[in-house]
């Protein structure tokens, strides 16, 4: 299924994704962002589960941010598998 996600705290201001159960393709950022960061974060982290992005990157920061563009990914990716449970 298709997810689109509004980031908080970045220069990139959406994500949009596929989760398959439980693993992720098909990464892009929009709107905003550094362009080699967010070539290679989707590149990185397909067919990747959602647990194994959430301990990869997630709480990685970006300069004097709370957050980053891939910390947001683990965010966006864990509240939409969550969401898929409970539509089953």
């Amino acid at each position: 299924m298709s997810y689109m996600y509004n980031t908080k705290g970045t220069c990139a201001k959406r994500i949009s994704f596929d989760l398959e159960g439980n693993v992720v393709h098909n990464v892009k950022f929009l709107d905003g962002g550094c362009p080699g960061n967010l070539q290679a974060v989707p590149k990185l982290v397909e067919g990747m589960t959602v647990e194994e992005i959430e301990e990869k990157v997630g709480g990685i920061k970006c300069g004097f941010k709370n957050t980053s563009c891939a910390d947001q990914l683990a965010q966006a990716v864990h509240q939409a598998y969550e969401e898929s449970k409970q539509n089953v």
